[in-house]
């Protein structure tokens, strides 16, 4: 349960940081036009904090994860936190009207693809490792 509940929480942190510094920084700089640091929270709070509380639901009800699941756990926590990061420094060099080299531009948008990528392949194998053990309760019940 702590692998569900503790993640929980340091998500909720995140995101409630998130969205402070989203708010006091571009208050702080007067900017007004759109940034990657206003979706930070949400990806925090939603990815992170939501869905490990959903998780943890699944996990007290039906006892779903297994070493398959920890180790996919781990990945969709890294793919979380380096689009996490990436959005935070894409939002920052935008409020700061910071000029990038193409490549330099490129880069911050492959890491944050990589890790888009990494969070869905994790996402999707967490899913589907929670209906195969649906699927065999539901069988083993009928």
């Amino acid at each position: 349960m702590k692998k569900f509940i503790i993640p929980s929480i340091i998500y909720a942190i995140l995101g409630a940081l998130g969205g402070v510094f989203y708010r006091e920084f571009t208050k702080a700089i007067g900017f007004t036009n759109e940034t990657s640091l206003s979706v930070v929270h949400t990806h925090y709070l939603i990815l992170g904090m939501i869905m490990f509380l959903i998780l943890l639901l699944f996990e007290k009800s039906f006892s779903f994860s297994d070493k398959k699941t920890n180790i996919t756990l781990i990945f969709y926590h890294i793919g979380l936190n380096i689009t996490g990061v990436m959005l935070f420094v894409r939002g920052i060099l935008e409020v700061l009207n910071t000029n990038l080299s193409s490549g330099i531009n490129a880069m911050i948008s492959g890491i944050a693809g990589i890790g888009h990528l990494i969070l869905g392949v994790s996402l999707v194998l967490i899913l589907i490792f929670l209906a195969i053990k649906l699927f065999k309760n539901s069988k083993a019940s009928n």
